[in-house]
């Protein structure tokens, strides 16, 4: 299970990352301040963490100097927008740079591509009795293997990584198809009732009205 250090001195957000990343299946300790994240970087071992730059005490581009030693990739979380605060925050080295306010998923999938770049992402995936490979891209129902076009298990990997959230289309779009949103829902809604069918998902994943889909397995 891969380990997350999120340092924010934002309860509230600090308290909502930390769900969601525990939801997605990663271990996370939190930190409401520099010397707090410094400590448990210096104690613990992390496969990444979220940093915001604001904090109370050191700041985050302090703080991603200290955890160079410790080789713990950074993404940066922040409120701060200017281009030459991200540019100075790629520069120090950080992974990524997300600005708030954030989508959930979103966060989760940048999470997962910094940790994919560093081979650090768990190779199988599970949700009940469904396992997926992530290497050799093989689905399994019940030990029974399922043959699934490449949207179809992308669609797959991104709900059971993001289960319980409530998914906006756009945003499933945006993060499976790579590509930007224009408004077309139907490509969504079809690859999804595909995946139902071929997986018997028709309860798992609900229709949220309004929004999109929640993967509940």
């Amino acid at each position: 299970m891969n380990r997350i250090l999120i340092a924010e001195d934002e309860p509230s957000i600090r308290e909502m990352v930390r769900l969601c990343l525990t939801k997605n299946g990663y271990s996370c300790r939190t930190a409401e301040n520099g010397a707090q994240a410094a400590e448990l970087a210096e104690r613990e071992h992390f496969d990444l963490a979220l940093l915001d730059i604001m904090l109370p005490d050191y700041d985050g581009f302090e703080l991603i100097e200290y955890m160079r030693q410790y080789a713990i990739p950074v993404i940066f979380v922040t409120a701060r927008t200017a281009v030459a605060d991200r540019v100075r925050g790629l520069r120090a080295g950080a992974e990524d740079y997300i600005v708030k306010p954030f989508d959930l998923a979103e966060l989760c999938a940048r999470v997962e591509t910094v940790l994919r770049r560093f081979h650090k992402t768990e190779q199988v995936l599970t949700a009940g009795d469904i396992r997926v490979d992530t290497l050799s891209h093989t689905v399994t129902r019940g030990g029974v293997p399922v043959a699934l076009p490449a949207k179809e298990y992308d669609l797959l990997l991104y709900f059971i990584r993001n289960a319980g959230i409530a998914l906006y289309r756009e945003n499933i779009y945006e993060n499976v198809w790579q590509e930007p949103y224009f408004g077309n829902t139907r490509t969504v809604d079809l690859h999804v009732q595909r995946l139902k069918k071929r997986l018997g998902l028709s309860e798992a994943i609900e229709t949220v009205y309004k929004v999109g889909y929640r993967f509940v397995i």
